[in-house]
């Protein structure tokens, strides 16, 4: 394992929020098949900040979406707060996702219909919270992302920085233990980069929440706890 230790290191006590084992990945091409991941194991502490890099197309999107329950591995397990997520049934999946991962990606992905308060309310109403307990604290988040002016916007109508900071409030408003964020700044300029980055960075310390984060981007990788390089479909 090629790995860089930037904070403390998690004592082997430390409540362990995922742990990944013998993860193996197949792809059928045709007549051969492709391993993407190759027997990878990981474990995540709670409060962790991870970064994984990698060459393009060394499978870390595929990695992550696994870690996440949104693709099954070929082989191996994945406990997300000592469940094994691919061992449920899609319901009680879309469950255990809803209460403890939140997800940021490249691209905003908010609804293009409803507003920055809707988007970012919508995974406290999938729960069955009373809308206006929803729509309160989505606009606290949304507050705390600098875009208490901005609730009735819609996408279009907002700046990609802002899009992508509503994104982030939309993954945060759950208070999830774990969040995934796959090139979270990659489709940003420097500023609001480092913006979001600060955003994310800022609920790591306050909130504990364990951090994920997919980037190519060195500078913002080496202010994470550790940095896990993904090769040859093993970390």
């Amino acid at each position: 394992m090629t790995e860089t230790h930037h904070g403390a290191v998690p004592s082997p006590a430390a409540i362990a929020v995922l742990e990944a084992e013998g993860l193996v990945r197949e792809f059928r091409e045709g007549a051969s098949t492709l391993r993407v991941l190759d027997g990878l194991s990981m474990r995540i502490e709670r409060g962790e900040s991870v970064a994984i890099v990698g060459a393009s197309g060394s499978g870390k999107t595929t990695l992550l979406q696994i870690l996440g329950g949104l693709d099954r591995p070929t082989e191996g397990t994945v406990r997300i707060d000592g469940r094994d997520i691919h061992a449920l049934d899609e319901t009680a999946r879309c469950a255990l996702r809803n209460r403890t991962l939140g997800f940021i990606y490249q691209f905003h992905h908010l609804l293009p219909e409803f507003s920055a308060l809707e988007n970012v309310a919508m995974p406290l109403l999938v729960r069955r919270m009373a809308a206006a307990e929803a729509r309160a604290r989505a606009a606290a988040v949304l507050g705390r992302v600098g875009l208490e002016a901005r609730l009735g916007h819609r996408p279009h109508e907002l700046s990609g920085g802002e899009r992508q900071r509503a994104a982030v409030a939309r993954a945060l408003v759950t208070e999830p233990l774990l969040v995934f964020a796959d090139e979270p700044t990659g489709n940003l300029d420097g500023r609001n980069a480092a913006q979001v980055f600060e955003l994310m960075l800022e609920l790591n310390r306050e909130r504990g929440t364990s951090l994920v984060i997919v980037t190519h981007d060195e500078r913002l990788a080496a202010r994470l706890d550790r940095v896990v390089v993904l090769q040859d479909g093993r970390l």
